[in-house]
């Protein structure tokens, strides 16, 4: 098997990337394994915790998609037995546990997901659950595994001295977490992990515990995490400010223009495949005319995941429904239920599928993001009598809209 020199290879991975840890030893790996023909084994493992990725997710995926492109073999590790203990990195709490079933679920839509960024090829990616290895260990294997390393050594985690020193509890079993996520870098005998930078602490545990097993210990490549639509906090579905990478192509588009400016090159560079040679003009760009940059952010990122098609449809619709303000020729229909022809605004919201939760329909209200045939309504309490009002149209938001039935 051949590889692109060396120089081509770092010059890649470098994009992006918060840390290579150490770089050295990389550039040996790739050296080394130039001479063997044999590609590197690249880990990324991935707790099942959410069924949905996002663009913040995808940061990371990429990257793995990145080294399979240069010819090397990805692991990807289901973490079916970890996702019982809770990663707790950057949590300020300890993470309930989910049940099985919950596990099993997240993790086959996150495979579905993740197989629209990665190359499926078995030649390029295989796929292995760490509860094959881990859950055969007995309590003896535990604690010869625990005592691998120190109390004082877990302390020294960001999230665990802060909560330590504040009196926050920590419970035992997420000592284990880090340890567990270095014995899957142990079993398969990885040569590069990848992670977010809040994992660093976790990818060097599996440096430390694959020297110790006499194995050559593995490079930490860790990324930056990717803030969300605010432009503050990071990427999260619980904050409601991320770009589902299966969500709607006009959906996508929207959100991508609702960044702030300062973000567009740092989205370009971490959410897209924009040539590493071009990122200086893009960058030069988004400065002189941020505007436009960010519509063309936007049309990459829909391309990326939709087609080309699509992304120019996607910019087509908002070009008509939120720069000329028209209804979409394409409204959904919706035949709400309701019980003697009366319903709540957000009760309607909610069957229209544009919230997941009263609570979520009624920040939209309040927050003026909702009409009827054009005109706001600001009532969380208002109801409607659709035997009266319908057939309307109902929008939430820029780019949401249902046409609203009388019921038969």
């Amino acid at each position: 098997m051949t590889f692109p020199p060396v120089e081509e290879q770092l010059r890649q991975i470098r994009r992006g990337v918060a840390e290579v840890l150490p770089e050295d030893a990389l550039v040996e790996k790739l050296r080394r394994a130039a001479q063997e023909g044999r590609p590197l084994r690249i880990k990324l493992g991935f707790d099942p915790t959410r069924p949905d990725l996002h663009l913040g997710h995808a940061v990371v995926l990429r990257k793995l998609r990145q080294f399979q492109d240069l010819g090397h073999h990805a692991f990807l590790v289901v973490g079916d037995f970890t996702a019982r203990i809770g990663d707790p990195s950057g949590r300020s709490k300890t993470r309930p546990p989910l049940s099985e079933d919950e596990i099993a679920e997240n993790a086959r839509t996150y495979m579905a997901q993740a197989g629209v960024v990665l190359d499926t090829d078995p030649e390029r990616l295989t796929i292995v659950r760490n509860s094959d290895w881990l859950g055969p260990m007995t309590f003896a294997d535990v604690i010869r595994l625990a005592g691998q390393t120190t109390v004082a050594r877990m302390l020294e985690r960001d999230d665990f001295s802060k909560r330590y020193a504040a009196g926050q509890p920590i419970s035992l079993h997420e000592f284990l977490y880090p340890l567990a996520q270095a014995q899957d870098s142990v079993h398969l005998g990885a040569d590069v992990e990848l992670g977010g930078t809040d994992q660093t602490f976790n990818l060097l545990m599996g440096r430390a515990l694959m020297e110790a097993a006499g194995q050559e210990p593995q490079v930490c490549v860790t990324l930056p995490i990717l803030e969300g639509t605010d432009g503050v906090q990071k990427m999260s579905k619980s904050l409601d400010n991320y770009i589902g990478i299966t969500e709607a192509p006009e959906e996508m588009y929207g959100k991508t223009l609702s960044i702030p400016d300062a973000l567009i090159y740092r989205y370009v560079e971490l959410a897209t495949d924009v040539p590493t040679e071009d990122l200086a003009r893009w960058g030069r760009y988004a400065e002189a005319d941020p505007r436009n940059a960010k519509h063309d952010l936007a049309l990459e990122i829909v391309r990326m995941y939709h087609g080309e098609e699509a992304a120019r449809a996607a910019r087509a619709h908002f070009e008509k429904t939120v720069v000329r303000g028209d209804v979409p020729d394409d409204v959904p229909e919706l035949v709400p239920e309701a019980e003697g022809g009366e319903l709540g605004l957000v009760e309607l919201i909610r069957q229209a599928g544009f919230a997941a939760s009263n609570s979520e329909a009624r920040r939209f209200i309040q927050q003026g993001a909702v009409s009827i045939d054009g005109e706001r309504v600001e009532d969380p309490a208002r109801v409607i009598r659709l035997d009266v009002e319908a057939p309307f149209v109902l929008r939430v938001g820029k780019r949401r809209y249902a046409r609203v039935l009388r019921p038969a």
